[in-house]
């Protein structure tokens, strides 16, 4: 590229900026528009391209959080039992009063959901019946899913108001106003360009973590995970750097999906009902349940948590019980006695169309291991971890809720879903401590956020935000990795082998290799101890100063430099909060084998952390945890 080092500087000003470009971000594009009118200028920036940006971008074949004819209260106490009792009611039951009106609008837009066959033709708002796979969840063609969404942010917004393929990297505080949102700087990745915002309010809302620990896959399938590689904490990093208040970042999620495919098991489990046996055809939950007593709140949940049935898992495979294998003939069998050939040639079709829907990758495996599900079973494996707020998992961002529920007073800020710093803004899976939110609920909270980012820049007319920072510093930092490329590339034969510094690609093996074999990855089932994870800091602590020599030799390593820089900032956070919480909270996510057990009496609470960007001193504390619903313990 001409001039590679010397990116042009382009400045603009917003009133609210959007960084991001799935589902919470265009919840968030979409809900804005509505209030904003045309007083109030509204820019997204994503780092993709908004058709095919976030978790949904694959699509996927079920909205999991529908309520219907269930009731907000019920999803509180599913998303409290499943996620072992420590969550905000508040904000996971603003989710379900509303989200079955972002439903409704996502099949107004053109996405096709499946109907029971008396109601077939029937919207869902207009009394239509979803096709449940599960209490939660509804079955939809979904293939063009994200798409579908993205056209609904795009027109409301208007493309001019839009930019694609632009990184942002660092959120930026105001001069004058402390502890204030002022605005945000990335660059280009197909220009040589670094854009700086100015803006009055922020949302950030760029997706959770992947690829911070070693992933299962290796090889030519080594960037084969579960969710979306383009998550690289960006969320947690940026919002922890200026001073965000971050809670429950202990938590990860591990799913357990099909073996080396990462294809998702909820269509097999609820839809087609196939059981999961260990590799002697037993039924392990069954008869690993009294194992599960230990772990409250088990005794009061309707479904055995997700973390349990890891946990029941886990204990087959390391006492030599494995394979897990779901038992897929055997559903197929039982479902076609009641089927006719035309019925059953149907179901198989769904079969496969649940992975083309949403993890190609699984179908070519079966089809490349000639799997047939109706004839051979599959194995299933837990994945590694990963770090998310709006799946089965509640790590993320401390924010202000509803004030109308009768939440606890330090709960709610004025603006909902603020962060503790003023007019920076989250969703999806930057919230912490409120999972299961999926597609539909990040949509959902996207448009929380818009609407009440609309009434903060109302509130703050006079706001002339000023970025606190030299610009040419910052951008200097932001190109830093061409710099050492540059300076340094010519000094041998081959470029890609350096003293001077490290490819993205082998500083990122670096980082998981620590974050697998001491902050509790699959090289040890899962387990870690608090002198494993002091080695742990260390190690990250000579990884962070070594990050100063990465390169980057084009616009694509600079991104996967940044994108390296906030995993690294992710996976500290991370550790210092499983190192904190001394108890064994998620067993089968993880463990923490110096304190075993569940230790309800000293940590039935929120585990928050804070960056402070002046002093850069890291501060833990627990917070209350307080039930809005009766959870029945």
């Amino acid at each position: 590229m001409a001039d590679f080092g010397n990116p042009e500087i382009v400045d603009f000003e917003t009133d609210i900026l959007i960084i991001g470009g799935g589902m919470a971000a265009c919840g968030a594009a979409f809900e804005a528009k509505q209030w904003a009118g045309d007083d109030v200028k509204i820019t997204l920036v994503d780092k993709a391209a908004m058709d095919r940006s976030g978790a949904v971008a694959q699509g996927l074949s079920a909205i999991n959080t529908y309520i219907g004819d269930n009731t907000p209260e019920d999803y509180v106490r599913m998303v409290h039992a499943d996620l072992m009792g420590i969550t905000r009611d508040d904000l996971v039951y603003d989710i379900g009063r509303h989200v079955d009106g972002t439903v409704h609008l996502f099949e107004e837009w053109g996405l096709p959901i499946w109907k029971t066959k008396e109601t077939e033709g029937v919207p869902l708002s207009e009394g239509g019946k979803p096709v449940r796979s599960g209490k939660w969840q509804i079955m939809i063609n979904g293939e063009s899913y994200k798409p579908i969404v993205a056209e609904a942010a795009k027109k409301a917004l208007g493309m001019d108001n839009i930019f694609e393929r632009v990184f942002i990297v660092k959120l930026l505080l105001d001069d004058n106003d402390p502890n204030t949102i002022a605005g945000a700087v990335g660059f280009s990745v197909r220009e040589n360009k670094i854009y700086v915002f100015k803006a009055k309010t922020v949302l950030c809302v760029a997706g959770g973590a992947v690829n911070v620990f070693r992933p299962r896959s290796t090889g030519e399938g080594m960037g084969r995970v579960w969710y979306p590689v383009w998550n690289a904490g960006s969320t947690y990093a940026m919002c922890s750097q200026v001073g965000a208040e971050m809670t429950m970042m202990e938590n990860r999620f591990v799913p357990t999906r099909f073996k080396d495919g990462y294809g998702p098991v909820g269509a097999w489990f609820l839809l087609f009902k196939s059981k999961a046996t260990n590799g002697f055809g037993e039924d392990y939950m069954t008869k690993n349940a009294d194992m599960l007593k230990d772990f409250a709140p088990y005794d009061t949940a309707a479904v055995v948590p997700t973390c349990l049935r890891n946990h029941a898992m886990l204990k087959e495979m390391k006492e030599g019980r494995g394979p897990i294998y779901m038992d897929t003939p055997t559903a197929m069998t039982s479902l076609a006695e009641t089927m006719t050939p035309k019925e059953i040639k149907h179901l198989e079709a769904e079969a496969w169309e649940d992975f083309l829907d949403m993890c190609i990758g699984q179908a070519g495996v079966w089809a490349g291991m000639n799997i047939r599900p109706e004839l051979n079973k599959s194995e299933l494996m837990p994945t590694e971890p990963y770090l998310l707020g709006s799946h089965s998992g509640c790590c993320g961002i401390w924010v202000s809720g509803p004030d109308d529920i009768g939440a606890p007073d330090d709960w709610s800020w004025g603006y909902n879903r603020m962060t503790t710093v003023k007019g920076l803004f989250t969703a999806g899976d930057g919230v912490g401590a409120s999972g299961h939110k999926f597609s539909s609920g990040s949509h959902t909270e996207g448009r929380i956020a818009g609407k009440n980012m609309v009434r903060y820049v109302q509130d703050h007319k006079d706001f002339k935000p000023a970025l606190k920072g030299d610009i040419k510093a910052i951008a200097e930092e932001i190109y830093k990795p061409v710099r050492n490329y540059m300076e340094h590339k010519d000094k041998t034969t081959d470029e890609d082998i350096n003293p001077y510094y490290i490819q993205p690609r082998n500083f990122q093996m670096r980082l998981q290799k620590i974050m697998d074999e001491y902050v509790a990855g699959v090289a040890t089932y899962y387990q870690t101890n608090g002198t494993l994870l002091e080695e742990g800091q260390k190690y990250l602590d000579m990884l962070r100063e070594d990050s100063d020599n990465l390169r980057a030799k084009d616009l694509h390593e600079l991104l996967r430099a940044w994108e390296n820089f906030h995993r690294l900032w992710t996976a500290e956070l991370h550790l210092r909060h499983i190192q904190f919480r001394e108890e064994t909270r998620y067993p089968g996510f993880y463990y923490r084998a110096d304190y075993p057990d569940l230790d309800e009496a000293n940590w039935h609470c929120f585990v928050n952390s804070t960056f402070d960007p002046d002093t850069k001193e890291w501060t833990m504390h627990k917070r209350e945890w307080t039930a809005m619903v009766d959870h029945g313990h």
